[in-house]
């Protein structure tokens, strides 16, 4: 089944209805945007998700320092990552006892050829979180294994990426939303029927 993660979740009732719905992942972002919380925050939210669904905190342009901390002031063990520079970037975050997705942007393709070592790839459009869509129809240019579309996915159009890319799993935000940092729950549960209902990737 694939794996879904939701990403961007500010409020109790979007980290509820999220469990609801059978995620896998639920998203907090530390990165400058709408859909920002604080440490604190997180916290909070972190508390309402129960085992068996990773919380993970999603990091762009921040020390790996700073990085750590935030995500041990908020009781996360799984990080999102937009800007690892080496495969000891990885190696810090796994000695701090966490679990690191490596995102990476269509705009950068040789990157997708790099292994740093992080437990999984999430691949993003050209601008992350920009919600825009890019081309996952040429599987050739694609990673193989286990990896996480991401990038204007939204419940019209995630079934056929589903199936078109082979993804090992999905990551949404602004697809889910009825304004900029706004969770619709009703978007949220039409993406999760789109994409239960989508079956097995295309090979």
């Amino acid at each position: 089944m694939t794996f879904i993660k939701m990403c961007g979740l500010r409020d109790e009732a979007a980290v509820d209805l999220a469990v609801e719905l059978g995620v896998d992942a639920v998203g907090f972002v530390f990165a400058e945007s709408p859909r920002r919380v604080s440490a604190e925050q997180a916290a909070h939210l972190r508390s309402r998700v129960p085992a068996g669904v990773l919380a993970v905190g999603v990091y762009v342009r921040m020390p790996l320092a700073e990085i750590i901390e935030t995500a041990k002031a908020a009781n996360l063990d799984h990080v999102q990552v937009h800007d690892l520079h080496s495969g000891d970037d990885v190696r810090a975050l796994h000695d701090a006892g966490l679990t690191v997705i490596r995102a990476v942007n269509t705009g950068g393709a040789e990157a997708l050829t790099e292994d740093f070592g992080a437990d999984l790839l999430l691949v993003d459009g050209a601008v992350a979180g920009a919600g825009v869509t890019w081309d996952w129809q040429d599987r050739s240019a694609l990673p193989s294994g286990r990896w996480i579309l991401a990038g204007g996915l939204n419940p019209g159009n995630v079934a056929r990426a589903v199936r078109t890319s082979g993804a090992w799993g999905v990551d949404v935000s602004s697809g889910i939303e009825s304004s900029r940092g706004v969770k619709d729950p009703d978007q949220m549960r039409a993406f999760a029927d789109a994409v239960r209902g989508s079956g097995p990737a295309e090979t």
